[in-house]
């Protein structure tokens, strides 16, 4: 069977009419939830969690994982891969309107945590007739999506795959994203923080990504990668390509959501309101794969494996690569071969297999 057959070839849409209360006691009147699917719909499914600048493109960003015999395979599986909320591809966030309002929500847009986003799947996963998750898996901020789905729903997941990430978000991480907070919020195209996905800021956004950038890479990549070169204005290699970076990410993403996605991030902690990080972590029963990477800056693989040791079904895996945080997007056939694995010894492939005519 062709994997394009069971593509969902666009962004799907479900509007949620309910009144949707977050963590923080406020409350969205509706919401629009932007996804995609692969493999035929049936009541067991994969859920894919992008990473903070994401989308539900996952054959897009992980297009490597999907395939006959790769880890998100459509001939076999139901995969579902939905953009977060306060998100700007798709799903309710700071580019929506209010009911009634001429203006995106902008810098008014109320806060969420990871915890709203995966109840938010779960409702998605409703809507979609999903009962049960074979697998939860994700990078970074997906990786905290993946840890909270068997403490929000533990009845729902049979196993998760958190990659690239820690139990809580540490003063390290924070620090970076009040870096990156800053830098934003100092554009002086900023005032007021009601700006459409595309528009301004753009220096301010440009120089969080640049900062963002730095910490997903390892020193050693950048020595490698660019070293001293400069070009014949004298500029260095290595500033070339963060100005790059930052002006790639000013034309596809919004300054405000960036900042609700990054506030979300630093909400990250598994133990907030339940009790100690160590018996939190306890409490998940699953099958747990988690990888980590060895020259991680972000998410030391020290601290990946501290947790590890913490959740009574964790099978934890560094990966030896240079490339740093984003070896998780980087080492495609290195983390695909460790899904598949873990895949096949916990029989997580989806139970009902229908025939299908070609």
């Amino acid at each position: 069977m062709s994997l394009k057959r069971w593509i969902s070839a666009e962004t799907e849409f479900v509007d949620i009419e309910d009144p949707f209360e977050l963590e923080s006691g406020e409350t969205l009147p509706h919401i629009r939830i932007a996804y995609r699917t692969w493999g035929h719909p049936q009541p067991h499914a994969t859920l894919v969690c992008h990473a903070l600048t994401g989308s539900a493109d996952a054959d897009d960003w992980w297009a490597d994982l999907f395939g006959p015999g790769r880890a998100l395979d459509p001939d076999r599986d139901f995969i579902v891969c939905a953009n977060v909320l306060g998100g700007c591809y798709g799903t309710t966030g700071p580019t929506s309107r209010a009911d009634g309002a001429f203006e995106p929500y902008g810098g008014a847009f109320p806060t969420v945590t990871i915890r709203d986003m995966v109840r938010l799947q779960a409702i998605l996963l409703d809507r979609l007739g999903v009962e049960v998750l074979d697998l939860v898996i994700g990078g970074s901020m997906g990786g905290m999506q993946a840890l909270e789905w068997p403490l929000l729903f533990p009845g729902r997941v049979r196993a998760i795959a958190p990659i690239a990430v820690g139990p809580t978000q540490s003063a390290w991480g924070v620090a970076l994203s009040e870096a990156q907070r800053q830098a934003i919020r100092a554009d002086a195209n900023f005032a007021g923080g009601r700006y459409s996905l595309g528009a301004g800021p753009t220096q301010g956004l440009a120089a969080a990504r640049s900062m963002a950038m730095i910490s997903y890479r390892s020193p050693h990549n950048f020595e490698v990668r660019f070293g001293r070169g400069e070009d014949e204005a004298g500029t260095y290699n290595v500033q070339s390509y963060l100005r790059y970076q930052g002006e790639k990410l000013v034309n596809r993403f919004d300054a405000n959501t960036y900042l609700t996605l990054i506030d979300a991030m630093d909400s990250h902690d598994v133990g907030r309101g339940r009790g100690a990080t160590e018996m939190v972590l306890g409490s998940i029963g699953q099958p747990a794969l988690v990888i980590s990477v060895s020259s991680d800056g972000l998410y030391p693989a020290s601290e990946v494996a501290t947790m590890a040791g913490h959740l009574p079904g964790a099978e934890l895996v560094e990966i030896d690569a240079p490339h740093g945080h984003d070896a998780f997007l980087i080492e495609i056939d290195a983390v695909n071969d460790l899904l598949v694995d873990f895949i096949n010894r916990h029989n997580l492939k989806s139970r009902l297999r229908l025939a299908v005519n070609e």
